[in-house]
């Protein structure tokens, strides 16, 4: 499916120095790993909330982050996804935490946006704001999974069709 198929409400702005930053929403946005300055301006832009995908111990990851988080006033969530080989209880911890955070501005992120910006797009699937195609397309903005995230992605789509 083309991009300009997604709604308009899901038509994203790049912001420039963080890397594959997307802004779903004036609530909610997914990106790669961001820099301590960049942290920095993300809790300038109101943002109250940030959730890690990735690993603390990750090439990309950025050193005491969840203490920089806090030191800037936003609440820090870590939910590590291990690239070749996520779960369902990753996505599910992920609901979670996205549903206690209903309402707050949003960041999540990961290394380079890939398992953020999929843990994004079946979130939006969740709360029924993406159909199923729309979710696909939603992640092939930011990247084309391999065949791990391809499984990965149709096994939640299938527990989400079940949790009806």
């Amino acid at each position: 499916m083309k991009a300009n198929s997604i709604p308009q409400y899901f038509y994203f702005r790049r912001m420039s120095s963080i890397y594959n930053f997307l802004s779903v929403s004036d609530r909610l946005s997914c990106s790669g790993q961001p820099h301590a300055t960049e942290l920095s301006a993300i809790a300038v832009e109101g943002y109250d909330v940030v959730i890690n995908l990735g690993l603390a111990d990750g090439k990309y990851a950025l050193k005491d982050e969840e203490a920089l988080v806090k030191h800037l006033g936003m609440i820090y969530y870590h939910i590590p996804v291990l690239f070749n080989d996520p779960k369902i209880d990753d996505f599910t911890s992920f609901t979670g935490v996205m549903n206690q955070c209903k309402g707050e501005k949003t960041l999540v992120h990961c290394a380079a946006n890939y398992r953020a910006s999929a843990f994004t797009g079946l979130y939006l699937l969740y709360l029924n704001e993406l159909d199923e195609r729309d979710t696909i397309s939603f992640i092939e903005q930011v990247w084309q999974p391999d065949a791990i995230w391809e499984q990965f992605i149709e096994e939640c789509i299938q527990f989400l069709k079940h949790r009806q």
